[in-house]
Order: structure tokens, then C-alpha cells, then sequence
């Protein structure tokens, strides 16, 4: 099945909304070509509005860089799929590795996450990844399908078909290394494989599976020619215009 390549960039806490703005204005141009690649950017709460308005109809999707599951409450230094759309955006990163390690988020957790996501009508992004020990160990495949199986709990195949999945080994997130081609390549396989196994085939060849872990202009041609890596969960790199709309160029490549 053909699945369009799908290229976003996590702006983490990073840029102000001047700064937003002004990457806004360069980075449009330089992909205004690109239709058979979908963009999309995670800027910080603070900038999703601006985000949103600068990128206007370019097609461009504006991500939250997390989610609460609830609509409203006491839950001070959160935010709701609801105020997400309101400020403007059209999905949200859920279980970020970095959500996980630094705030105790759990698969149950994001079990709740993905559902109101889902029904509130963001495009939910679910982040797995396995840890250098655990990829050393020998216990990726048992860590991704714990994550993937904790996660989707409940889901239907419907439901799962509006999922993307990004695979991120954490080992590979800000370090400077990153996964091989062979590697992401056997891993996001394996991926698809499993939600195979619980949704089937049918939905698991729609599901876009993206790769994220130091993506690079000059990798991300190689990691992205693999059959089963549908795009990239850019860090670091996507807070240069030039940069991202390369590794968004890389994309259509591959």
C-alpha cells in the first residue's frame, strides 16, 4: 500500500513566538513544491497559535507536543485536546520519550491520551522507542509491543488507522546517534508486524510508521528509502528552516 511520507519537526521547548514567526515565513518557500510530502510542526503552546496563523492553508500540520486526556480540571501546567484546537492545532505528540522518562507517562496513560485525542479529533502521534540498555539486552521487540499493546488497549482498527506511530530509540534521541538504516528498517518492520498481528494486515500497511533519533539532512536520504519508514520525527534539525525543508526534500526521495 502507498503511504505518503509524513515529515514532522519537534521544536521541543525551543523559539519564541517572534522566532516562530520567522521560521514560518522562511520555511514555507522552500517547500512550497512539496504536495507529495506531508509537513507538519510542533511548536511550543506558546507559539501554536502564530504557528497556525502564519502557516494558513499551506497544508502544513501545527502538532501539540503533548495532551491531556481530560477536557477541563485541576490540572495545573496541562492542556486539553480542546484547547489544542483552539489555539489551532491538528494533532499532538503523545508519549514522547522524553514525556515518559522526565514525567512518568505510562502506557495507561497514553491509552487515555490517544482515546480523547481521537475523539476530540487530533491527529494523535504515538511516540515507542526502546532504551540503549534494553536494545543492548536484547529486549526491543518485547519493549515496542508492550508500549504498542498498552497504548492501542481498547482501539479499534478504525480507530488505529487515524494513529501515526513514531519509533524513536531513545538511545538515538539528542546524542548524535542514530539508528542504521538496516536497523530502522528491521525494527519499524517489525512494528508494522505487530500491529498486523492485532489490527491486520489491512490496517497495518495504512499505518505510517515514522522514524525519530538524530535525523539529519545527510542521513535522512538513507533512513528514509526504507520500505517501511514513512517519514521522520525531527528534533534538533527542524529548528533550522534550511535544514528541515532538506530532510522534508529527502523525504520525496526516498
Amino acid at each position: 500500500m502507498e503511504r505518503t511520507p509524513l515529515v514532522a519537526g519537534n521544536w521541543k521547548m525551543f523559539k519564541t513566538r517572534v522566532e516562530a514567526a520567522d521560521f514560518c515565513s522562511a520555511f514555507l518557500p522552500l517547500v512550497d513544491e512539496l504536495d507529495e510530502v506531508d509537513l507538519a510542526i510542533c511548536p511550543p503552546f506558546t507559539a501554536i497559535d502564530i504557528v497556525a496563523e502564519r502557516l494558513g492553508d499551506s497544508g502544513v500540520g501545527v502538532w501539540g507536543q503533548n495532551a491531556h486526556d481530560a477536557a477541563e480540571g485541576a490540572f495545573t501546567g496541562e492542556i486539553s485536546c480542546g484547547m489544542l484546537i483552539d489555539a489551532g492545532a491538528t494533532g499532538a505528540l503523545l508519549g514522547h520519550s522524553e514525556r515518559r522518562a522526565l514525567f512518568g507517562e505510562t502506557d495507561e496513560m497514553l491509552a487515555r491520551k490517544l482515546r480523547s485525542a481521537l475523539a476530540a479529533g487530533l491527529e494523535p502521534v504515538l511516540c515507542i522507542g526502546e532504551s540503549e540498555a534494553e536494545r543492548d539486552g536484547g529486549a526491543t521487540e518485547s519493549r515496542l509491543r508492550t508500549q504498542l499493546d498498552g497504548a492501542l488497549d481498547g482501539l479499534s482498527a478504525s480507530h488505529v488507522l487515524q494513529v501515526t506511530v513514531a519509533y524513536e530509540p531513545v538511545w538515538a534521541i539528542g546524542t548524535g546517534r542514530s539508528a542504521t538504516p538496516e536497523i530502522a528498517q528491521e525494527t519499524h518492520a517489525f512494528i508494522r508486524g505487530a500491529l498486523g498481528e492485532r489490527f491486520g494486515e489491512e490496517c497495518a500497511a495504512a499505518v505510517r510508521i515514522l522514524y525519530g533519533g538524530s535525523v539529519k539532512p545527510d542521513n535522512a536520504g538513507s533512513l528514509l528509502a526504507q520500505p517501511d519508514v514513512d517519514g521522520a520525527l525531527v528534533g534538533g534539525a527542524s529548528l533550522d528552516p534550511q535544514g528541515f525543508a532538506a530532510i522534508a526534500r529527502a523525504a520525496l526521495a526516498g
